[in-house]
């Protein structure tokens, strides 16, 4: 568990304090695990900091590492949970390889999707967060804060509340998964030059439905953090109204980073959904191509049997056991028979080339 005061700068301190700040907020970012152990501890000191204890539903959501992406609120804190996307530490060397960047490989990439869940309550003057053990995001803000100097503007500026703080997380949360989208984009180009490379009937059928059902857990994964962010949106509208000018300006400014935040999961459940409509394209076409070689053989032998059909018909009608057949016992009987055969095999085999039932083209 690490404990930060951050009002003007960013200051880590070593335990929890016995009385909140007069200035700034607190943060408390704890792993799943050791928040479970501290638990206890955090609610007393909630309790002696006039901010009110979390109820034991949502302390069960923190812990939970299944729950989807959902927000809900009570009259001393608001409760999200956020289901991340991200590459899995250690998953974005895949496909580096291009010459044996194969089907093994991208089994490996379905299975480096992180989708653990982090857990913000939201107080006016306390953020607590539970991340998955060795969280990356909840170092890299860690650092980033301790890092930004005083007066800051922007995304250098220290975050006025625990609300502003757990949107940047949040927002850092769905722009990482850019590397994953190169990830999953990498792997589906390789899917599709298996389905239509000359090799196309040894495709890994397998992995190819592992791919579709990774991009539907995704969908559905996007839709839950959308409906959650929509939910805090809704929330942020019916918080009591500002008091003076500097707090209805923060209020804005969280209005702006939830539309941001927003938009850009939008811009990822679109990305997953062409990807998906891209995969299932893929299939379609790689099946109508299958079906076209076929139709082209099936051609093939088509016209060859119509080739030899006549032909069949000359040797069945010259091999009757009769004595009055004509060229029978003539010399040069087999000679004209083979003759008058070969001319109608070629003329027939022109007849189809004119036709284009012969060759690439049908």
């Amino acid at each position: 568990m690490r404990i930060f005061w951050i009002a003007d700068l960013c200051t880590e301190l070593e335990a929890l304090p016995e009385t909140l700040p007069e200035r700034g907020f607190l943060w408390i970012a704890s792993a799943r695990r050791a928040f479970e152990l501290g638990v206890p501890a955090l609610q007393a000191r909630l309790q002696r900091w006039g901010c009110g204890p979390l109820v034991d539903l949502h302390v069960s959501d923190l812990l939970s590492n299944q729950l989807p992406s959902h927000f809900d609120y009570t009259s001393w804190y608001d409760l999200m949970v956020f289901r991340r996307l991200a590459a899995a530490p250690g998953s974005s060397g895949l496909f580096l390889d291009e010459e044996h960047g194969t089907i093994a490989t991208a089994r490996q990439a379905l299975q480096s999707i992180d989708t653990s869940p982090v857990g913000f309550a939201v107080y006016d003057r306390v953020l607590v967060t539970v991340h998955p053990a060795d969280c990356l995001i909840r170092d890299h803000f860690a650092q980033r804060l301790l890092q930004m100097p005083a007066g800051g503007n922007g995304a250098s500026r220290i975050p006025p509340s625990p609300a502003d703080l757990m949107l940047r997380i949040v927002n850092h949360m769905v722009d990482s998964y850019l590397e994953l989208r190169r990830l999953l984009t990498r792997h589906l180009a390789t899917l599709q030059q298996e389905l239509f490379g000359p090799r196309s009937r040894s495709v890994d059928w397998q992995t190819l439905l592992a791919s579709r059902n990774t991009l539907h857990m995704l969908e559905d994964i996007c839709e839950d953090q959308r409906s959650a962010v929509q939910e805090w949106i809704d929330a942020l509208d019916e918080w009591p109204p500002e008091v003076d000018e500097h707090a209805r300006r923060e209020r804005e400014l969280l209005r702006v980073r939830s539309r941001d935040v927003l938009e850009h999961i939008e811009r990822v459940l679109g990305h997953v959904r062409r990807l998906e409509s891209s995969i299932e394209s893929a299939v379609q076409m790689h099946f109508s191509a299958v079906g076209q070689r076929t139709n082209d053989i099936m051609r093939t032998l088509t016209v060859l049997t119509a080739i030899f059909l006549p032909l069949n018909l000359v040797t069945g009608i010259f091999g009757m056991n009769f004595d009055g057949l004509p060229l029978i016992h003539a010399a040069d009987g087999f000679w004209a028979a083979l003759s008058l055969m070969g001319a109608l095999g070629v003329g027939l085999a022109v007849f189809f080339w004119r036709k284009r039932y012969l060759g690439s083209h049908p």
